[in-house]
């Protein structure tokens, strides 16, 4: 999966299940719950990506075993989703200073450092 970005829906959820050792319609629960978001097609159809089936296998290891319920692992997933969200939210935030500060000539030159 090393050159197929993270994003791109590319998986069947049949190869989905395969890959990942799980039930179809498992699948389909994680997704009703809010766990899974694949991509649809035209024809409806699910389209996984690589950071889809990366979600999948950190519930499947969370639930075998780390021993965390459904309830317990949905928790976790949608604590880690937010984390990445305000990590790219931070890294914006900084790029925007870096930009701000270059534009008005600011440098640490000069300050007295207190």
């Amino acid at each position: 999966m090393t050159n197929i970005p993270r994003d791109e829906p590319v998986f069947h959820i049949s190869v989905v299940a395969r890959m990942v050792g799980l039930h179809q319609q498992t699948l389909r629960m994680y997704e009703r719950l809010g766990l899974l978001q694949p991509h649809r097609t035209r024809g409806n159809r699910r389209l996984y990506s690589p950071r889809d089936v990366e979600r999948v296998e950190e519930l499947r290891r969370l639930m075998n075993d780390l021993g965390v319920n459904l309830a317990g692992a949905e928790v976790i997933v949608r604590l880690n989703r937010q984390i990445e969200q305000l990590h790219g939210e931070r890294e914006a935030l900084l790029r925007e200073v870096v930009r701000l500060r270059s534009l008005l000539g600011d440098t640490d030159e000069g300050r007295d450092g207190s």
